[in-house]
């Protein structure tokens, strides 16, 4: 069955209740880049409020969220490159997660190793760098779980390493449907765990993340090293972990 086949009321007439917690990765950036430019957190919270304000504007059933649930539904400018279940350009956001932190921890590591693919040249970082993992509580009546039922007639389209038109076009379908969440097989998780794709911020129950950790990912020539001191984690990417992605395969490990 092809994706072309889907239409909204089919899609809405299959939607199913979906609740539960998700997890998604920043840079931990986020959290100090301005406090070294004010003398307390109160004048910090008060600066990240003013700097929202300079920022595109949000959509309306998402201005109540707090900026790490919110920001990926920002409007304003063109979305570079597209992405599984988003098309490049100026189009509606998608809040990327998993089902839990460990996917979430896979698929960041992934996306580090291909830019330093993508850069051949670039030396290795000297030091592991820092992510907060958040948890987002999500609740929707009308999700599509992918990995069930008739979806997986389609396995290979929604499970292609590089190719995403068949999830592109599923997700419009989706949208024009009113269908707030889409769950799906992660292809980069080597246990290929479960993500999420909220298309909405009508999608999350509450307007906060829910709890945080932190997580620390070095990249080396021997692969990726991801470690959390709280709750205790570790976890290891060797060279062979994201290699059927031919664009990792290539990767230049070796860089002196």
């Amino acid at each position: 069955m092809s994706s072309s086949t889907w239409t909204p009321a089919g899609l809405s007439s299959d939607a199913r209740p979906l609740a539960g917690t998700c997890w998604r990765l920043v840079e931990a950036q986020h959290r100090v880049s301005t406090l070294k430019l004010v003398d307390s957190v109160d004048e910090q919270e008060t600066l990240e409020d003013l700097i929202q304000t300079t920022k595109p504007s949000l959509p309306p059933d998402c201005q109540h969220l707090h900026y790490l649930l919110a920001t990926p539904f920002r409007y304003g400018a063109p979305y570079p490159g597209g992405s599984r279940f988003r098309r490049a350009g100026l189009t509606e956001g998608v809040f990327y997660a998993a089902e839990a932190p460990q996917m979430a921890v896979a698929e960041m590591a992934f996306y580090r190793l291909l830019f330093y693919a993508e850069s051949p040249d670039t030396a290795w970082p000297a030091n592991p760098a820092e992510y907060t993992a958040f948890a987002a509580d999500y609740a929707t009546r009308k999700a599509v779980d992918l990995t069930t039922g008739k979806y997986l007639k389609d396995r290979a389209a929604w499970m292609h390493l590089t190719d995403y038109a068949s999830c592109q076009a599923f997700a419009d379908v989706a949208r024009a449907a009113k269908v707030a969440v889409i769950r799906y097989r992660s292809v980069r998780d080597p246990r290929q765990g479960l993500n999420l794709a909220l298309l909405a911020g009508r999608a999350f129950a509450k307007p906060r993340p829910a709890r945080l950790q932190t997580w620390h990912i070095r990249l080396s020539d021997a692969g990726a090293h991801a470690v959390c001191e709280s709750p205790r984690s570790r976890i290891t990417y060797d060279r062979q972990a994201f290699a059927a992605d031919p664009r990792i395969a290539k990767l230049r490990w070796d860089r002196g």
